[in-house]
């Protein structure tokens, strides 16, 4: 089976085991998605959307974030780590969405990469779910899910979302990264992976023999 064959078989039995694909921090407006991402770095989703749920009815704008005291959103992210640089990348990034692009989140992996804070990962995140552009999320889940799938050999990131470009159908690569994701989280751990109960086990050359397992 080719990497073309393998990938296309994969994109078709994910839909069908996850038919809703979206990303897990909740948000309303796309730089609210930008601000969620950045906290996300080091933290779990589930922990920034309780952070985010009072974050953002604390400060209700762009301009609220873009014009906010440092040190008292420093203790607003603080729960999310790392907050002495969150907190100044997202005033910065905030100012910059402001002051260069009049307050809409840029669409273009050139421009997002010019926010404070913003790499290559949640570039694609805000292309794929704001703007629904192909992009391809390189994510821990998906870096060690591909490369056990054979779609890659490589582990850097830009390396990864080089070699899945190719493969994946562009319609399709946001949503496969997000229903990657969900699967490992259910199926494809990092430890103890559920391979006698995987939906993709027919097409994974890393498969391995597990017993009792179950999914969730």
């Amino acid at each position: 089976m080719t990497k073309q064959q393998r990938v296309k078989k994969a994109v078709a039995i994910l839909k069908e085991f996850y038919p809703e694909a979206a990303c897990s921090l909740v948000y309303d407006e796309p730089y609210q998605l930008m601000i969620g991402a950045r906290l996300s770095a080091q933290c779990t989703d589930a922990r920034v959307n309780i952070v985010t749920k009072t974050l953002f009815k604390k400060y209700p704008t762009l301009d609220a974030f873009a014009d906010a005291d440092l040190s008292e959103l420093e203790q607003d992210i603080k729960p999310c780590g790392f907050y002495h640089l969150k907190a100044k990348s997202i005033i910065e990034a905030c100012q910059r969405i402001r002051s260069v692009y009049h307050g809409k989140l840029p669409d273009t992996m050139d421009d997002l990469l010019t926010l404070s804070g913003i790499g290559r990962k949640t570039a694609n995140l805000l292309m794929g779910d704001v703007y629904h552009k192909p992009a391809v999320v390189t994510d821990t889940h998906f870096i060690r899910i591909t490369g056990k799938l054979g779609l890659t050999k490589e582990t850097a990131p830009p390396k990864v979302e080089a070699d899945l470009k190719k493969l994946l159908p562009p319609e399709e690569s946001s949503a496969f990264c997000h229903r990657i994701v969900q699967f490992g989280r259910d199926v494809c751990r990092a430890r103890n992976p559920k391979c006698s109960i995987c939906p993709l086990a027919e097409i994974c050359p890393s498969k391995t023999i597990d017993k009792n397992a179950k999914i969730g």
